[in-house]
């Protein structure tokens, strides 16, 4: 008891000490040049690549710490016409055309971005420099809680500074940049954005807007909201992979000749659906509101806001998932009784549909203190704190319920560049309080708190740049009704070198070596899980992950184009995955958290260029590409590391009116992990036509879109259901943004 008061004043009293600090003058507009930070319009830009890169190749980032720094290895901004075109239900969705990023794709309402091949722990998800402080990283069934309706730009980072953020941001982090805390200074009386879309895949109904007022000098107040509502999503051919199809198929048959006719008409039915994915609905909502003062080089702001959603979670088809005779020992561990046995049993025999509402209150703070012209210009101080709950229902019944009360807060003193030499050192705490109950609570209640300073080094020697970064994280797991206390020490540290031609091209080598603890996920669970189908086992014994890693790149101006290149490495020892292990618990596959080394080699790259250009016309091509190959030491695959995929595009600019034509290419994925299944290759095409119809203003934007034209079967190799839940078929869709 004394331990845990300990560590809730602790959770208590470093946020709120970054609070005092950051009300003494607060953060400031942290993403945009100094004319934005004024409230000067800011043109948007329908170029479909990084408009991140500018001609001399510098890297202009919104994450707190990063703006004064040139970051390395790379980032990539989707916004304005790109993240309109692109934009999905899931951050993971709205990502997937990114070089290197694909998505889990567990179910149209839950899909985490795959970094590099990398996902859950190893990816870090972030709102404005904050973690979401969800449960997405627990199970690939849990939905992220960020709305992207409400996004203004959405940054993927990678390199050395990515260990500002945590050590879980191996494969790198996504940085979801919104307007819930105001960004900037308002010269005129308001602004207003909003957006709206409707396809026919789907049935999407969508819309959001928000509105920012200035009130007082200085002073700048925002709201926003949004509704995304989407019926069962329409898919080419069968709903099944032929694989999983045919091992239906030859049960029914042997269902037949068993005399048990009625079960062999169900799997027959259930291999031969077709057209549409069953309980894949969604309902999504969103509402947020906050204020900003600025003053001078200071400001302070703070935030509330509400995420909500409920999806269907579409079940593997045959899976008989009930608590027999096998499950009553475990069962009467978890004081189930018969009668509730029997009729959980009864309920899934009947197929009962599963569904998940996932709702969080969120409050946020964001401040900067100017601190002059000495050695250190600002202190920066971010804190968020969530109230998350996340239910899952079996058919009208409660079935399990995941609660995560968390906390995560920094403060970062921001160095004045002298002599080619800035940087950013800084502190971080995180506390998660998690609980879940009910029939299949596979986790037991248990927090996580951890401490950690970093620093972010960089020194430009014209004209090469060095960058260096390091971490070191004390983190506690604690789990009392397992009886279970744990601590691990980690220490991460980077190095980035980089040369720069005078045209702006860059060559540079990066290399790391990081640690990460493992998760209460990874270390306590045991039990079956109804939304995944799988009975989950973790491994309190696990090691501290580790691994070294080197990457090299090229990027920036290439004539009147960008190029983005990089090559990358990795050498884990202990690396933790979550395993099939062809036995059955409780009528369910068992999936175990299993430690080895691996190795991890990828490649990725971006080429934009202006194939031809006249007056107010211009075709731009667009190559886009990325390869992982992951395995264990002895040459074993790991599960779920996406194909080779290539895009190409041509688009053509011409003001009012831009038109543009891709394909996307995705290889089969044969390299399996036991267990595993093939994922055959599949051809997309798509096509756009942006339309600004008010002459003189580029402010409201009408979006006509056609994807996947030919309405081809694609499966993603990153998804735990892929044999079930393929891509979406044949949609149209049209979407209206404005800002004003």
């Amino acid at each position: 008891m004394l331990y845990r008061n300990i560590i809730s004043a602790r959770s208590l009293a470093f946020p709120l000490g970054l609070a005092i600090c950051a009300v003494a003058a607060p953060v400031h507009a942290q993403d945009r040049p100094p004319a934005a930070a004024e409230g000067a319009a800011v043109p948007d830009s329908d170029d479909f690549h990084d408009r991140r890169v500018s001609p001399t190749g510098e890297i202009v980032v919104t994450a707190t710490g990063l703006e004064q720094l040139d970051v390395l290895a790379g980032t990539t901004v989707v916004e304005g016409a790109e993240l309109q075109r692109n934009l999905e239900g899931q951050v993971g969705d709205v990502l997937a055309k990114v070089p290197g990023v694909s998505a889990t794709n567990f179910s149209p309402g839950a899909s985490r971005p795959v970094l590099r091949g990398f996902s859950g722990e190893r990816v870090k998800v972030l709102i404005d420099g904050i973690g979401a402080i969800d449960a997405s990283n627990t199970s690939a069934d849990h939905a992220t809680a960020i709305d992207p309706l409400t996004a203004e730009r959405i940054e993927v980072l990678r390199g050395p500074a990515v260990l500002l953020y945590g050590s879980q941001a191996i494969g790198g982090a996504v940085n979801v940049i919104d307007k819930r805390i105001p960004l900037r200074r308002l010269n005129e009386p308001f602004h207003f954005d909003a957006l709206a879309g409707a396809n026919t895949v789907a049935d999407l109904r969508e819309g959001g807007a928000s509105l920012d007022l200035p009130l007082g000098e200085g002073f700048v107040v925002h709201v926003d909201g949004a509704y995304r509502k989407t019926d069962d999503l329409d898919v080419p051919g069968y709903v099944l992979a032929p694989e999983l199809r045919a091992d239906l198929l030859a049960d029914a048959a042997e269902e037949e000749e068993e005399g048990h006719l009625e079960e062999a008409e169900e799997l027959r039915e259930a291999a031969n659906r077709r057209g549409t994915l069953p309980n894949s609905g969604t309902e999504t909502w969103s509402a947020n509101a906050g204020f900003a003062f600025f003053e001078g080089d200071s400001n302070l702001g703070a935030a509330f806001g509400i995420y909500d959603t409920t999806y269907g979670v579409p079940l593997r088809p045959g899976t008989g998932h009930h608590h027999g005779e096998e499950a009553e020992d475990h069962d009467e561990g978890h004081d189930h009784d018969e009668d509730h046995d029997h009729g959980h049993e009864e309920e899934h025999e009947h197929g009962e549909q599963v569904t998940i509402a996932l709702r969080q209150y969120r409050a946020d703070l964001r401040g900067r203190l100017a601190l002059g012209d000495g050695f250190f210009s600002a202190l920066n101080t971010r804190v968020g704190f969530s109230d998350y709950t996340h239910t899952e229902f079996e058919g009208d019944e409660v079935g399990t319920v995941f609660e995560v009360k968390g906390i995560e807060a920094r403060a970062e003193l921001e160095q004045n560049r002298r002599g080619g030499w800035g940087g950013s050192t800084g502190v971080q705490y995180y506390f998660r309080d998690f609980d879940a109950y009910g029939a299949e609570a596979y986790l037991p209640k248990n927090h996580t708190d951890q401490m950690a300073v970093f620093t972010l080094q960089e020194i430009d020697f014209d004209p090469f740049q060095l960058e260096l970064a390091a971490r070191y994280e004390a983190t506690d797991v604690e789990s009392q009704v397992a009886g279970f206390d744990r601590s691990f020490d980690t220490f991460s540290g980077a190095l980035g070198l980089i040369y720069e031609t005078p045209g702006g091209l860059r060559f540079g080598l990066n290399g790391s070596r990081v640690q990460r603890a493992p998760s209460a996920e990874e270390l306590l669970s045991d039990g079956p899980h109804i939304a995944t189908q799988a009975y989950e086992i973790g491994d309190p014994g696990l090691d501290v992950e580790s691994a070294w890693g080197v990457e090299a790149f090229v990027r920036g101006a290439l004539g009147e184009g960008t190029v983005s290149l990089a090559v990358f490495r990795n050498w884990f020892d202990d690396y933790i995955y979550l395993a099939e292990t062809g036995e059955e618990e409780d009528e369910l596959p068992v999936f175990q958290y299993l430690q080895g080394d691996a190795r991890y080699f990828g490649v990725e790259g971006q080429l934009t260029y202006p194939l031809y250009k006249t007056g107010g016309f211009t075709l731009l091509a667009d190559v886009r590409g990325d390869y992982v190959r992951a395995e264990l030491d002895d040459g074993t695959p790991l599960p779920r590391i996406p194909p080779l995929r290539l895009l190409g595009a041509l688009e053509a600019q011409t003001g009012p009116v831009d038109a543009r034509v891709e394909v996307q290419w995705f290889d089969k994925q044969d390299r399996l992990a036991p267990f595993e299944s093939v994922t055959d290759s599949f051809t997309f095409v798509n096509a756009s036509l942006a339309w600004k119809p008010v002459r003189g203003n580029d402010n409201v934007t009408v979006l006509l879109q056609a994807n996947n034209i030919f309405d081809s079967e694609g499966r993603r190799h990153a998804s735990f259901t892929k044999d079930f839940v393929p891509l979406a078929g044949r949609n149209f869709k049209i979407g209206v943004r404005t800002s004003f």
